[in-house]
């Protein structure tokens, strides 16, 4: 039996605890969790890679904590932890600062100015507007509430935030972080609906959905199921079929759809059947609103009108899976493509977490749905495009370009 705690990862808040090796990071997550999830030891720099916890909290709803790396690691290897740890930062909701009382008393080994570790990662906390909390851990190790008070005061003057006092072994601990956490929750929690103003209650809405080699027997693929489940919640009237019985669907129904949504891959024979009064547009191009900026996105698309033979394409998926036979992002996208622009197009193909630091060598970005990342680690990837002047759109919004209905489809809002 499912519950909520079976809630895909990408739709939880992500709740990411970022500090210096052995200030009981990994402890805290433990309190938080209520489990033994991450490695406690003394010995400086247990945790290496990033490790998520999947959790039900009340309150907080279905979320994952991301217990890091210490961002003071040293050497080749640690060099490495620190990049995963900056990785975990592009997927944070929600960012705990952790400090233990010798960071707040300014006791470094290495002498560096003042917090400016903490400075430097608050300062890319600030520039994604990911909210942060400051903790400053092990409170049952200073006992004297003078001394806690200068230390706060101390943090509070160079970081800017007024940081909370906590024990990861004191019951009442975790309690304060959560309440604290609700407090700032991000404007992603309230992130646009999947289907937006598309579709209200009562509307008949019509899923075409072609079971092909990307869903085998048996399954349907993740932004269906997450489309159907909303659309269930709005109280929808809902059919499904594929694109081969979609004119026995569309004369079975006794008035045309209100909305129509279907594979992009099917847009252009979906859009040649549609009844007039039917609003039209796909699974992919819901995603591109709910977890990105879909008018960036959009705007992307356009770079496709000025693409020549010797472009070149960066395609990024979400998930990384064994090339198959008809990928869309790998045979479909670049084999339309190439037919408008020749075959010297260059693609290259990146998948799961490999996204370039650097950009600049494409002339377009076309990304997958997204639909295994978080809203704010979508966010972080178009605004890195951004940044550097690259345009980024992604596969539904590209194809609608491609076979020239973009204008005549809705787009989520």
């Amino acid at each position: 039996m499912s519950s909520l705690n079976d809630a895909p990862r990408a739709v939880r808040l992500h709740i990411g605890l970022f500090g210096r090796r052995n200030v009981g990071k990994s402890s805290l997550v433990n309190a938080l969790t209520g489990h033994d999830a991450a490695i406690v030891s003394p010995i400086a720099g247990t945790t290496t890679d990033p490790v998520s916890i999947p959790m039900e909290i009340h309150g907080l709803g279905p979320c994952v904590f991301i217990d890091t790396a210490g961002f003071d690691d040293e050497g080749a290897v640690g060099e490495k932890r620190v990049e995963k740890t900056a990785l975990a930062l592009e997927k944070t909701d929600v960012a705990l600062l952790v400090l233990a009382p010798e960071q707040a008393a300014g006791e470094t080994p290495d002498r560096e100015p003042y917090l400016e570790k903490e400075q430097q990662w608050l300062k890319a906390l600030r520039e994604k507007k990911t909210p942060v909390l400051v903790v400053l851990n092990k409170a049952d190790t200073v006992p004297d509430d003078a001394a806690r008070a200068r230390l706060a005061a101390a943090v509070a003057e160079v970081l800017g935030e007024e940081p909370l006092w906590v024990s990861a072994l004191a019951p009442e601990g975790p309690a304060l972080v959560r309440e604290r956490i609700m407090r700032v929750l991000p404007e992603q929690r309230n992130a646009p609906e999947i289907t937006g103003g598309l579709a209200a209650e009562g509307d008949l809405v019509l899923l075409v959905m072609p079971q092909d080699i990307q869903a085998p027997r048996g399954r349907l693929i993740l932004p269906q199921v997450q489309t159907l489940r909303e659309l269930l919640d709005k109280r929808c009237l809902i059919m499904s079929t594929g694109v081969d019985t979609l004119d026995a669907a569309l004369a079975a129904l006794a008035r045309p759809p209100r909305l129509i949504i279907t594979d992009s891959q099917a847009f252009a024979a979906v859009h040649a059947k549609k009844p007039a009064a039917s609003r039209l547009t796909s699974f992919s191009v819901l995603m591109a609103g709910y977890k990105g900026d879909i008018g960036v996105l959009v705007q992307g698309a356009k770079a496709l009108a000025t693409l020549g033979p010797h472009s070149r394409i960066l395609i990024a998926e979400a998930c990384a899976h064994a090339p198959l036979a008809e990928d869309i992002g790998r045979e479909k996208i670049p084999a339309m493509l190439r037919k408008r622009h020749g075959s010297s197009l260059q693609v290259a193909i990146r998948s799961g977490t490999d996204f370039p630091a650097d950009l600049t060598g494409y002339d377009l970005i076309i990304h997958c749905g997204g639909c295994m990342f978080n809203r704010a680690y979508m966010l972080s990837r178009i605004e890195r495009a951004r940044e550097q002047g690259v345009p980024i759109t992604n596969y539904g919004v590209a194809i609608a370009e491609l076979t020239g209905i973009l204008d005549a489809i809705d787009l989520p809002c």
